[in-house]
């Protein structure tokens, strides 16, 4: 393993109290979390893509990040419309 997959490793244990605070958390907090492991899958995803030269890993990190604030943008937008 090198440097990248290692760092990848990390992340994705850092994954884990994102996990639990968005669980745990009340909504609106609960998007920021959400938010933050968007952003942290993203990361990984592109670490991944550098530790085993596989451009596939790094077009999906693209989509994860769009994906990931749009969905939270539009979960917000819901949000406050029940309210």
């Amino acid at each position: 393993m090198n440097a990248w997959l290692w760092a990848a490793a990390v992340l994705t244990a850092a994954l884990v109290p994102l996990a639990v605070a968005a669980a745990r958390a009340p909504r609106l907090c609960a998007v920021v979390a959400l938010e933050a492991a968007g952003g942290d899958a993203t990361l990984t995803l592109l670490l991944l893509a550098e530790g085993t030269d596989r451009q596939a890993f790094a077009d999906l990190a693209l989509v994860l990040g769009v994906v990931s604030y749009l969905g939270a943008t539009a979960f917000v937008r819901f949000v406050e419309r029940v309210r």
